[in-house]
């Protein structure tokens, strides 16, 4: 892959055209939400994610919760990065992609918790 990979340390709000790869820490359970914009159930999950320079909660819908358990490596494509009450939060889209991938990664900074930061509550309002 040419494309850059950053690291969770570099995460910044907002941020767009996210690669990186991450070890899986912790899965959360997954939970039903239900969405004003399709009007539809969704499966969601949280999974707390960290390498080197820190960790961040990524947020899985539907297909792809229940897909890693803790201890795998992933490798997030086209990811991007928002906020949910004021904290950090590393998201995959519809246009990302996640897959576990055959890496070592042997150190994990999980004193630098990305999304335990507060970064306001800034309303960022959705585009339609």
């Amino acid at each position: 892959m040419s494309e850059y990979m950053m690291k969770i340390g570099e995460l910044r709000t907002y941020s767009r055209r996210i690669n990186l790869v991450a070890k899986v820490l912790e899965v959360g359970e997954p939970r039903e939400v239900s969405s004003s914009s399709d009007n539809k159930i969704h499966q969601v999950a949280e999974v707390l994610i960290g390498d080197s320079t820190g960790t961040v909660l990524l947020t899985l819908w539907d297909e792809n919760v229940g897909k890693f358990n803790e201890g795998e490596i992933v490798e997030i494509e086209n990811g991007y990065s928002g906020t949910f009450r004021g904290r950090l939060r590393l998201n995959i889209g519809k246009y990302g992609n996640i897959r576990k991938v055959d890496k070592e990664i042997e150190e994990i900074d999980e004193e630098n918790n990305m999304s335990e930061r507060d970064f306001g509550t800034n309303f960022r309002r959705r585009r339609r």
